[in-house]
């Protein structure tokens, strides 16, 4: 922004604040005075699969609706913390914890750390949430189960490398990746294997999830082996 340039307001966003206190406060909306954090799950994850789509397809229009959606959801959970006994927050305060954490996240920007590339923003980041959060134990503790088995599958083994823990490739697999030379060739490929599962009466999701729960448990075995040989003295 140049020095001779007037910061932008947010009237906008002021005026969704705004709104949503008005639908949940006294007067307002029914439906949405009766709802709670973990009634309005589902809907957060909805609009953020619509928020994906809207990405993957490119509609600049589509992003632009589905980001809101989004944002509504974020708006929503901070407005029904500001009126519930116990929970005394705002989207102020997420605001704010959320600059302090980018803050610290970046000290090769606000601070005297030099970062070169990206991979020595994301070794920064390694080192600053294992300061942040050291009753982390493992490389896989907070990894979210919910996410989708594909996905859970590539963050789960990209957090076991770092622990010099790989799972078993098969040969049939390695064979079948190298055969495919791009990402709508590998996903024709997952769409066959998930079709084929399905025509034995197999759930791929489940069969997936329950491979990546094998692999977590080896992956804090060889974890609980390397703490233990650490502490031995002999």
């Amino acid at each position: 922004m140049s020095e001779h340039t007037a910061p932008r307001t947010h009237e906008g966003l002021e005026e969704l604040v705004a709104m949503v206190a008005r639908l949940r406060a006294p007067g307002g909306c029914p439906w949405d005075a009766e709802q709670t954090h973990e009634s309005l799950v589902r809907y957060l994850v909805e609009e953020c699969w619509e928020l994906v789509e809207a990405i993957e397809s490119g509609d600049r229009a589509e992003m632009i609706e589905e980001l809101g959606d989004v944002l509504y959801q974020v708006l929503f959970h901070a407005d029904l913390a500001a009126h519930t006994d116990g929970e005394p927050f705002d989207i102020d305060d997420v605001a704010r914890h959320m600059t302090a954490k980018m803050v610290s996240r970046h000290p090769h920007v606000f601070g005297d750390r030099e970062a070169q590339t990206a991979a020595d923003v994301v070794a920064f980041w390694e080192d600053l949430k294992a300061d942040e959060k050291p009753h982390r134990t493992s490389v896989l503790d907070g990894v979210p189960a919910g996410m989708p088995a594909l996905a859970l599958a590539d963050k789960v083994i990209g957090k076991a490398e770092k622990a010099g823990v790989a799972p078993d490739a098969s040969a049939m697999a390695a064979g079948l990746v190298a055969q495919v030379d791009d990402e709508e060739a590998l996903g024709a490929e997952l769409l066959a294997v998930v079709a084929a599962a399905r025509a034995r009466g197999l759930d791929a999701e489940r069969a997936l999830r329950g491979a990546i729960r094998g692999f977590q448990a080896d992956v804090r075995a060889v974890e609980d082996r390397g703490r233990a040989g650490a502490g031995r003295t002999d």
